[in-house]
């Protein structure tokens, strides 16, 4: 994940900012409980310890969860100031025969390595090496700063191998097995690309998408990666990456952030949201002595833009898609149907909230605790439908969504633009847990096709602290939540020969900061949402951000 430039409002602005825009959904939530242990620093685990099994660990479950996010939050003399700067801890719980065993291991990037603040994070400046004379200090102000290699965020796959990847230019590949560091692999060596997203897509033949910027004479760039399923030589990485499509951004020196992307079978929807990067803020945030977030800023008078390109052609369709404006760091799906793009995702109506997670203010307590939770608009998952056979004979001014039961409008405003409104994907009690993020559904079976289920954290707190299964059919719910536990990104993984969506399991690491050594991997019947065993690892774990699972069959 990426954030946003913290805004120096007082209690009573934020206020008047939410009473304006009555879609926020906001409830007030008083007494919340302090969550300061989840952004403590954390030992690693180099070796495979066992764990203590409470429940039943189906005997099918064969496999590697792999986990990621930040585990060191004070390096050397200095400490980080985001949570996103932490360093990379990876965690793999082991599942065999109804056993699990757990190790960790820190990724060997830049920082780590030289043990003090070598490379700017997003929240945190790196200062000039106290080694150098004065005169070798201050000139190292005026250097541009250097892409972090820090990929804390996500584990990935690229031609059947495991990297874990951020969103800079720096990916490494990592042994499965072992969580060993084996590569670091630069995407500016394969494609002309200044970082890629953390999140790519898979087809079923293996051929993996993703998005990546670029900085040009002629201004910024989104571009549509592709690299191909298969290697040419065992030790390819990125060899054979393509740029499909190159998207040149509206405002030159100001693009878009985004986390990730849409795809369905045949398309690659970009989402250009009013997150917006001020090149020239970041290249002298050194400089300046400010973090990188500080360049980061929302822009709430400009409407966010859908952009469809065509996987197989590369061509970005002539019909520019509009909404109001909106944030979005995670899709759910998107697919073809009758002509509609159905594309799904968590948004809000805000894009400034997330940057409240800087360090300081997840360790606060009490009521200034409740503050920070209560001026975060909520997240919560939404429905867009793009009509994609538009023409010069397409009506203006009606809705050209003509799917049955379906609320979300798209109506041609002028020639080549389509304004739309979107259909919630729930109902009102999903209030009462915060809205939802860190979306997931049964990959393997419904990436890009039509779906019933997803899955997802409740954000009652900064953190998720509920799981919560969504079914499409009366959007209806079921939910997984105890006091004082705070559940990961939940993980589907299918059973053996399963026929129907919903036959597997969901795997989350749950944290209990409040108490000691109390961590434990989370097994609940993806059907029922009914716990089925849990396995206790005997070490503390920060809350993280991103998994897979790796099936050992």
């Amino acid at each position: 994940m990426s954030s946003v430039n913290h805004r120096n409002s007082s209690t009573s602005d934020w206020k008047k900012d939410r009473s304006q825009n009555k879609d926020q959904h906001f409830t007030d939530v008083l007494g919340l409980p302090c969550i300061e242990n989840l952004v403590c620093s954390a030992d690693e685990t180099p070796e495979r310890i066992a764990t203590t099994i409470t429940g039943n660990i189906p005997s099918w479950i064969k496999g590697n969860f792999l986990r990621n996010g930040p585990g060191k939050f004070e390096i050397g003399r200095s400490s980080f100031n985001h949570w996103f700067d932490g360093m990379a801890l990876m965690h793999q719980f082991h599942i065999e025969d109804g056993k699990v065993t757990y190790m960790s291991r820190f990724l060997n990037s830049e920082n780590l390595e030289h043990n003090r603040i070598m490379v700017s994070e997003f929240g945190t400046v790196a200062l000039p090496d106290p080694c150098k004379n004065f005169f070798q200090r201050f000139l190292s102000r005026f250097e541009l700063p250097k892409q972090s290699d820090n990929a804390n965020v996500s584990f990935v796959q690229y031609k059947g191998d495991y990297y874990v990847s951020t969103e800079t230019n720096f990916m490494h590949k990592i042994d499965p097995q072992t969580l060993e560091t084996k590569e670091k692999v630069d995407w500016s060596k394969f494609v002309v690309v200044n970082g890629a997203t953390a999140h790519p897509h898979v087809d079923p033949d293996g051929t993996t998408y993703n998005m990546g910027n670029s900085y040009t004479r002629k201004g910024a760039f989104y571009n549509i990666i592709m690299v191909p399923s298969k290697k040419v030589n065992p030790n390819d990485t990125l060899e054979g990456a393509t740029v499909v499509c190159s998207i040149p951004s509206e405002d030159k020196t100001r693009p878009s952030y985004y986390h990730s992307f849409a795809m369905s079978e045949n398309y690659v929807v970009f989402i250009e949201q009013p997150i917006k990067m001020d090149l020239l803020k970041i290249v002298t945030s050194r400089l300046r002595g400010k973090g990188i977030n500080e360049g980061v800023y929302w822009d709430p008078r400009r409407n966010t833009v859908f952009h469809v390109i065509n996987k197989h052609t590369g061509k970005l369709s002539l019909i520019k898609y509009f909404a109001k404006p909106l944030s979005t760091f995670h899709q759910i799906n998107c697919y073809e149907e009758n002509d509609f793009l159905i594309m799904d995702m968590c948004c809000s109506d805000d894009g400034q909230a997330i940057n409240n997670y800087l360090i300081q203010n997840l360790k606060k307590s009490g009521s200034a605790l409740d503050e920070v939770y209560n001026t975060m608009c909520r997240v919560f998952p939404r429905r867009f439908v793009l009509p994609l056979n538009i023409d010069s004979h397409t009506p203006c001014g009606q809705n050209l969504n003509t799917r049955l039961n379906s609320t979300a409008t798209a109506i041609k405003t002028d020639n080549n633009k389509v304004f739309c409104t979107h259909e919630d994907l729930h109902g009102n009690d999903l209030h009462d847990y915060g809205g939802l993020e860190f979306p997931q559904i049964n990959y393997s079976m419904c990436n890009s096709r039509p779906y019933r289920y997803f899955y997802g954290c409740g954000f009652r707190h900064l953190v998720g602290d509920s799981l919560i299964k969504m079914d499409l059919q009366g959007k209806q719910i079921k939910v997984w939540k105890h006091a004082g536990m705070y559940p990961s990104e939940p993980i589907f993984v299918s059973s053996p020969g399963a026929v129907e969506e919903d036959d597997g399991v969901i795997l989350s690491v749950v944290i209990t900061p409040n108490q000691d050594k109390s961590t434990f991997l989370l097994v609940l019947d993806a059907k029922t949402f009914e716990e089925l065993g849990r396995a206790e690892v005997p070490v503390n774990i920060p809350y993280g951000f991103h998994g897979t699972f790796q099936n050992r069959d």
